[in-house]
């Protein structure tokens, strides 16, 4: 694995599981080369074998011979969330601090709309509070207590401790999670549990039940989130070792003996036999916000929309002034609030797989949230599928060949598609298909360009200073309606892809937290008062934890950098404020300044100069020691520019609906793999790619920029 501590050019497998398609980049000899397959739900491990053989036919090698030659596989999926939407995990037993056994079950106030969209938050009274993931009787309090500082109050009662582990095994559990209170500030009663555990029950048992501790897991103030967070971590541990572990027994067998990484919802990537289940969430996303900030960075771009139109939902992210540090600090898996740190994306579920439906009263068409997935998919994948979905619509009006779609291997079936649009909207609307085909398309269109608007707008900034980056397979179909007021869109030519090519950047990267309440800076005074020696042992303690990680991986630390963020706020305030600390270790009042100075600059660039409140004092609660392990990236091609006709990509031409104009329309088709750098297309225009389709609507106009990239911006 040491080759990962270089920059020398490596060759890599970058693969992202979707709901419908899995993506994959492969990076061989500094050339990238780009595949899909559809998922396969049943068994995650065929597909990712798949689309690595489809991967291997790009450069004329079987699996058996494409995988020796790999130094690195990265990988991204949903496959966490598919399993707790399922609810396929083990029964779970919960030890926990006696008198506090409900604390789960009652939860916080927002769970009884935690995970729920804006329609049904609104409907208060339908709203029901989740069903547990732990059983009540599932869930035992032990004798003991640590407070706030760390201090024992009430020493651990061991034997307390075996009785009530075999009741939880007596009642069924199949894994146990240790939650205690304060356990972040001293785990000392947590591993003894854990200690215990083992005793009872020992690893060559028969009876062998994994053992989570919430203060490995979350080392942070927060008793309901940290212990959910290692529930989850439980729940979903077994599901993922046998997804996961299929995957990586096949990759062995075929001859693969390079490392196996797993993509954080954190921004980075590390050693999947050393990563919690409850950081994989959202990989795919943070994939491709990490890519397109990236590009940004290589592009001359600031500010920039990330836009994934995948088969089942969109993913939007922001890259605000070069930076995308951004996060969800509490946020929400499924129906559960954890404290995990993940970067800030928002998912709608609109996809070319989105299912169209005429609502209950007959009068007003809802695309999406339901989707279609892979299997059956839309109707016309011919796979019995029979709701109409945005595919289907985008079939129908001519935008997608049905002969050329998916590289020619999936024919799609177009009568199929427009006897469905008929029978189950354009009849019950009483409108001909071609206007239902149209509408379905236009609400999926604005149901996306809202989910922009508001991200962009609630951040406080404006579309007109963005660049909209549409990608997934149906971003450069769509990037025309979605990208609202925002001036120019770009599409990749890895754009069906994007997310795998996002993670073929990413660097290796380990996030270290530790709560620890300190008062920096004193109230009335103003005065800095921060502890130093607190403070440095609290950083040089998350350093000692990172370099036994990173030696137990195989990696140098030399070639780590390391960074500490520092979570701030104000007194009297409740907007905590994570900053990029200027220094890892504080040693003088001049680095206290240095500090407190850029904490000020960033609360105020968020919330605005005039909430900067010093007289009420300020106040850190929680560490964050980031560790990076930089990987090598492959640069971005310039080509001359040539002339701006086209016409050497020109395919023919084929009858496509556009609505602006309320007619069809003989309009010209391009191959975007043939287009050159300089060249020009005028709409109305569609240009097919292997994987994807970029449609050209009249007014706008497709320009392809010296890096190779497809430009959208309105005719000057």
């Amino acid at each position: 694995m040491s080759t990962l501590t270089t920059l020398d050019a490596v060759n890599s497998i970058d693969i992202d599981v979707g709901g419908t398609f899995t993506d994959l980049v492969l990076t061989m000899d500094g050339e990238r080369h780009i595949a899909k397959c559809p998922t396969t739900p049943h068994d995650l491990s065929v597909g990712f074998l798949n689309t690595v053989e489809a991967g291997g036919d790009k450069v004329g090698l079987s699996v058996e011979e494409l995988l020796p030659k790999i130094d690195i596989i990265r990988y991204s999926t949903t496959v966490a969330l598919n399993r707790l939407l399922q609810r396929q995990g083990p029964r779970i037993g919960l030890l926990t601090t006696e008198g506090h056994e409900d604390a789960i079950l009652i939860g916080r106030g927002a769970q009884w709309v935690d995970g729920k969209r804006v329609a049904e938050r609104r409907n208060i009274a339908t709203q029901n509070k989740p069903l547990p993931l732990i059983e009540r009787d599932l869930i035992l309090g032990v004798r003991e207590r640590v407070d706030s500082a760390g201090h024992v109050l009430r020493p651990l009662d061991e034997e307390d401790v075996r009785t009530k582990l075999r009741l939880l095994m007596d009642r069924g559990a199949r894994a146990i999670v240790v939650s205690l209170l304060w356990s972040f500030m001293n785990p000392a009663h947590e591993k003894r549990v854990r200690e215990i555990i083992r005793e009872e029950y020992k690893e060559y048992h028969i009876g062998f039940v994994p053992v989570v501790m919430s203060h490995s897991v979350v080392s942070k103030i927060g008793e309901y989130e940290r212990t959910m967070t290692a529930v989850l971590d439980a729940y979903l541990q077994q599901s993922m070792q046998n997804d996961i572990g299929a995957t990586w027994d096949k990759l062995r067998a075929r001859g693969y003996r390079g490392a196996f990484l797993m993509i954080h919802n954190s921004g980075g990537s590390a050693d999947i036999f050393k990563t919690p289940a409850s950081r994989t969430f959202n990989g795919g996303p943070v994939a491709g916000l990490m890519g397109s900030a990236y590009f940004a960075n290589k592009l001359g771009y600031k500010n920039v929309v990330a836009g994934d139109v995948g088969g089942t939902s969109f993913d939007v992210a922001l890259v605000v002034e070069s930076s995308v540090r951004n996060y969800t600090f509490r946020p929400v898996i499924d129906k559960w609030m954890v404290n995990v740190t993940m970067m800030q994306t928002i998912s709608v579920g609109s996809g070319g797989g989105s299912i169209a439906k005429v609502d209950r009263g007959g009068s007003r068409l809802e695309v999406g949230p339901k989707s279609a997935g892979s299997m059956p998919g839309p109707v016309c994948y011919d796979l019995g599928g029979a709701e109409p979905t945005v595919t289907d619509a985008d079939v129908v009006l001519g935008y997608i060949n049905p002969d050329t779609y998916y590289g020619g291997r999936m024919p799609l079936n177009k009568a199929k598609a427009e006897k469905a649009i008929r029978e189950k909207i354009a009849q019950p609307l009483g409108i001909e298909v071609i206007e239902a085909a149209s509408l379905i398309r236009e609400i999926v269109d604005e149901n996306m360009a809202s989910a922009i608007k508001r991200e962009v707008h609630m951040r406080g900034y404006h579309p007109e200073d963005f660049v909209l980056f549409a990608f997934g397979g149906a971003g450069p179909t769509h990037m025309a309606g979605l990208k609202g007021d925002i001036p120019k869109a770009v599409v990749f030519p890895a754009a069906p892809v994007f997310c795998a090519m996002g993670s073929s950047i990413m660097d290796i990267v380990h996030l270290y937290e530790q709560s620890r309440r300190m008062v920096f800076m004193e109230p009335i005074t103003e005065k800095l008062v921060i502890d130093y020696e607190q403070f440095n042992r609290t950083v040089d303690q998350m350093v000692a934890n990172a370099h036994q990680e990173l030696h137990s991986e195989g990696l140098d630390v030399e070639d780590a950098v390391f960074s500490l963020e520092l979570d701030m706020l104000y007194g009297g305030q409740v907007n905590l404020k994570r900053m990029s600390s200027p220094l890892v270790r504080i040693t003088s009042q001049a680095d206290a300044m240095a500090v407190y100075q850029a904490f000020e600059q960033e609360f105020s660039d968020a919330f605005s100069p005039l909430v900067v409140n010093k007289p009420g004092g300020v106040f850190l609660d929680n560490f964050v020691l980031k560790v990076t392990v930089p990987t090598w990236k492959p640069p971005v091609p310039v080509y001359p520019l040539q002339s701006p006709d086209p016409g050497a990509a020109l395919l023919g031409s084929r009858k496509a609906y556009w609505p602006s104009i309320k007619q069809w329309n003989d309009t010209p088709c391009y191959q975007f793999e043939l287009l050159q750098a300089g060249n020009v297309i005028d709409g109305p225009a569609i240009v097919e790619a292997e994987l994807t389709t970029i449609v050209v609507p009249p007014a706008l106009r497709l320009t392809i920029d010296e890096h190779g990239l497809g430009i959208l911006e309105e005719r000057k």
